[in-house]
């Protein structure tokens, strides 16, 4: 076998953390690793980065390995390459559109100085960074300058208090131990790193057998994507790259920024719905009445007021796998609140961790919460249809960036001071919006995709509709050796 393949077959000693615990939650015991293992120089940092990273992406590979075994194909060996996993997390550092790189955050998002402390603010939206200058009585043409002003004469909870309270989004930054006596702390603290619960009683599904070349564990599923960001759309980029058929549908009245979905939107199209109209709920209810996943990345209940709970949406179509991932969790005083990679490192301890000489706070060298948990997601929806396959019934799965934290929290690391060079690593390719450099896929599976099938389409531009009739996929993608 080489170097660094997984082979699904038996079980052997944990040698990965995430990984070892994904399977257990799941019910099953680690695979065998050969030449894995958790690279402190995958993500150079303080915490366990590297092995966090090496083992959502391990965890969501093994889990296509067993969805292929379901469908009725041998079970593939699967390869983890470090270098691509460290490429893949920091893909917005790597992204690049007709050669220019792309701004990760706005002017006034960002760390600030308070009367006894920092905050953290994210204002990459419009209306995010509206409704922190309204918190904090500054006009919407606030300069950066006029924020930091503003915020040095300010205690950090209550601009904290302020912020979240005016649905914008910001944190105080804490020490760890704070973080551990605050009450969603507690809350957190109860949830697995990954969940599945039975939301209903199903006759299983059954599916084609797949086609081996190449290998697509996921060929032929429908996945009504409603996510945004990094984590919910990295879930939903892998399950494209394994070959289901992925369509994100957003808001016409919150427009996503144009690279990020470049980025994250590899492999899906995109489409436009404003569920508080008619026909838009009907075209919505269409794609559900046939869909075999739900990604949800909403806040928690956000979307209840449309009626879609998992419950109901099981409901209405009978052995759906139903997915959420949310910053905080659904409990506790912040299972409301809106919530992001930054902001969760600050509020929970992480930033200080990474402080140089624990002076300004500091940062994981990658958005590792987002991504970690959406490999995390991808993996646990693909076991939630394996299990569909083997045993029926619909399926709810979940996953949270807090929670992602305290396990990265859990784990402090010896690191080096460099990132490894990826550059070697990365792909070109022309698309419908300009030339491409972005990372290969993290997941490789013996057999399998070595790339997305397409990439480039723009935001918002497709029908909402299902796709039928077109060139099977299976002969638009490489094939991995």
């Amino acid at each position: 076998m080489d170097a660094g393949y997984l082979n699904c077959s038996r079980s052997v000693e944990p040698v990965n953390g995430v990984l070892t615990e994904f399977w257990q939650l799941a019910g099953a015991a680690a695979p065998l690793v050969d030449g894995l293992h958790a690279s402190d120089d995958v993500l150079p940092s303080a915490l366990a980065t590297g092995e966090l990273a090496v083992g959502a992406v391990a965890a969501a590979a093994t889990s296509a390995a067993e969805l292929a075994e379901a469908r009725g194909s041998r079970r593939p060996q699967v390869r983890v390459d470090s270098r691509r996993v460290s490429a893949a997390f920091r893909s917005d550092q790597l992204f690049r559109l007709d050669g220019r790189r792309a701004e990760a955050f706005a002017p006034h998002s960002g760390f600030w100085p308070t009367a006894d402390g920092w905050v953290r603010t994210h204002a990459n939206y419009p209306h995010h960074r509206d409704r922190l200058l309204a918190a904090l009585g500054l006009p919407t043409s606030a300069s950066p300058d006029d924020l930091a002003r503003a915020l040095q004469g300010l205690q950090s909870e209550t601009v904290e208090g302020c912020v979240l309270a005016a649905g914008g989004v910001c944190a105080a930054v804490r020490e760890a131990a704070q973080w551990r006596n605050h009450p969603q702390a507690a809350a957190v603290a109860q949830l697995p790193l990954i969940g599945w619960s039975l939301l209903a009683e199903a006759a299983p599904r059954t599916h084609p057998r797949l086609s081996t070349d190449p290998l697509l564990p996921a060929a032929g599923l429908r996945v009504l994507d409603l996510t945004r960001v990094i984590a919910g759309p990295v879930a939903t980029r892998t399950l494209a790259l394994l070959g289901a058929e992925v369509l994100r549908v957003d808001s016409p009245q919150l427009p996503e920024i144009p690279w990020q979905h470049l980025d994250t939107g590899m492999g899906k199209r995109s489409a436009l719905l404003d569920l508080g109209a008619s026909s838009d709920r009907q075209a919505f209810d269409r794609l559900v009445d046939h869909a075999d996943v739900v990604v949800m990345g909403y806040r928690p209940r956000a979307l209840e007021r449309f009626g879609l709970a998992p419950a109901r949406l099981a409901e209405q179509r009978p052995g759906l796998v139903v997915a959420a991932l949310s910053a905080w969790g659904p409990t506790g005083p912040w299972g409301s609140y809106r919530g992001f990679d930054s902001i969760v490192q600050a509020a929970t301890g992480i930033a200080l961790a990474e402080s140089p000489q624990a002076r300004k706070p500091g940062r994981l060298p990658a958005q590792a919460l987002d991504h970690a948990t959406g490999y995390l997601l991808a993996g646990a929806v693909m076991h939630a249809i394996a299990r569909q396959i083997r045993e029926g019934g619909s399926w709810y799965v979940h996953a949270h960036l807090a929670r992602t934290a305290q396990w990265l929290l859990a784990h402090p690391a010896e690191h080096p001071s460099r990132l490894p060079d990826v550059q070697d690593v990365l792909r070109e390719r022309s698309s419908p919006s300009g030339s491409l450099r972005y990372p290969p896929p993290a997941i490789e599976i013996a057999g399998g995709p070595d790339d997305w099938g397409e990439a480039g389409r723009p935001w918002g531009t497709d029908p909402a509709t299902w796709v039928s009739g077109l060139p099977s996929l299976q002969s638009q993608v490489h094939r991995t050796p």
